[in-house]
């Protein structure tokens, strides 16, 4: 069971806040995408989705050379509905973050990453 502590360190950090918002909206995301959204490196975006992995925030599933990234299915109802609370309440906060991310064409057709 999650705690309400450590979901809410999880959120604390603007990378991971963003990440989740991200992934909350679009069900699931991939490194890459990440990358590309929030304009960071990879190692900094991997370090901050393996925190939310072990705080059993996020789960992940490899598809070949990628890993893509979505709620973890256990994410109590509660935290879900904070997630979905913030995201609604915060337009502006991820319009960046989806610009970048609008720029990657063809994902759910190729089911490939950038």
């Amino acid at each position: 069971m999650l705690c309400p502590v450590t979901f809410y360190k999880a959120l604390a950090d603007d990378t991971r806040l963003k990440s989740l918002l991200l992934i909350t909206e679009q069900q699931e995301l991939c490194v890459c995408e990440l990358m590309t959204a929030l304009e960071l490196s990879q190692p900094k975006i991997s370090r901050h989705l393996a925190q939310l992995r072990k705080a059993n925030v996020l789960a992940d599933r490899r598809s070949g050379q990628w890993v893509f990234y979505s709620l973890h299915p256990a994410l109590p109802t509660w935290a879900q509905q904070v997630l979905k609370q913030t995201l609604l309440a915060n337009e502006l906060y991820l319009a960046p973050c989806r610009q970048q991310l609008s720029l990657i064409s063809e994902r759910a057709v190729t089911q490939s990453c950038c």
